[in-house]
């Protein structure tokens, strides 16, 4: 059996964050370690499986530039707001036990963490995901799907249980670390890739069709009916059922959620148009400004006069 490889990756990371990049693609715990500024406090790696890393770092305001490996990762302690940017796009989650954050090989995005946060990330080669979908006879997966602080317990149950075998020293624990890898591929494979057929419900949840259209129904900028008697009927569940499946199958509630897009639309016209705060209020629904600068704030901590200057 290869023995782990355990080396410091800030010693590696030496690119000026300042400066272009070297190359396309940099190794993965390389980039984390120069977007981080510091070294994980534990990490185990080996050319066979790619790596497993366990991060505490301070608040984080920065580009992540694109990688060769995957990153897949899960929050151990702790319960706070990130906010990450791809292009145009906006997307906000907590982080906290339970959830999972892909940021796919090649891609690249802008994150904003408020404060000190624990994680564990699973750098996971490409090729590693091709060669499980040929022994599992599956067809040839796609990149990975994006996804911020997205509800996945069981995937978040791998990479913390596989973050407990990180001395690198004894075989056992390079086997178990292996066999987790494993596992958390496949899980990967069977909800991540985007292959039609192979999304699979959270167990208790909505299906997939159900949930796809709560949320179209709840992200409309019609006048669709967007009330608990609504999306419960159109679900054909009992209130109390749809609201208890669709918390499982998103972690929020469905006002919980569509608080949230909210709050990621006015973070887009925000940044993106000259439109007034009145006018952003009254968009988005709101009954006045001061409810929409209330309610902004205990999301972000920030006015959105405030938050507005600080991303222009």
């Amino acid at each position: 059996m290869t023995k782990p490889i355990l080396h410091d990756p800030l010693q590696d990371a030496t690119t000026d964050p300042q400066q272009p990049d070297a190359g396309p693609r940099s190794p993965a715990d390389q980039e984390m370690a120069r977007v981080l500024k510091t070294r994980p406090i534990r990490m185990a790696s080996d050319p066979s499986s790619g790596a497993i890393a366990y991060w505490t770092h301070d608040a984080l305001h920065d580009v992540v530039r694109p990688m060769l490996d995957h990153v897949v990762m899960t929050y151990p302690a702790g319960s706070q707001l990130l906010e990450r940017r791809s292009g145009r796009s906006v997307a906000i989650g907590t982080a906290r036990q339970g959830v999972v954050t892909i940021i796919p090989a090649g891609s690249t995005s802008r994150w904003d963490i408020h404060q000190r946060m624990h994680v564990v990330q699973l750098y996971l080669p490409h090729a590693t995901l091709e060669r499980v979908a040929g022994e599992a006879a599956t067809a040839r997966p796609g990149d990975l799907l994006e996804q911020t602080a997205h509800p996945d317990s069981v995937t978040s149950q791998l990479l913390l249980s596989a973050a407990d075998a990180l001395d690198g020293s004894a075989a056992l624990d390079t086997l178990f670390r292996h066999q987790l890898t494993e596992l958390v591929t496949t899980r990967l494979l069977a909800v991540y890739t985007g292959a039609p057929g192979r999304i699979e419900p959270t167990v208790g949840g909505l299906s997939p069709t159900v949930l796809r259209r709560a949320i179209e129904r709840l992200r409309s900028d019609s006048d669709a009916d967007v009330s608990l008697v609504a999306l419960a009927a159109d679900a054909q569940l009992s209130r109390f059922h749809f609201c208890r499946a669709f918390k499982e199958s998103t972690g929020l509630s469905p006002h919980a959620w569509l608080r949230q897009h909210r709050l990621e639309q006015a973070m887009n016209l925000l940044r993106d148009t000259d439109e007034t705060v009145v006018a952003i209020a009254a968009m988005l629904g709101y009954s006045s400004q001061t409810a929409f600068a209330a309610a902004f704030k205990k999301l972000t901590g920030d006015t959105p006069s405030d938050w507005r200057r600080r991303m222009r």
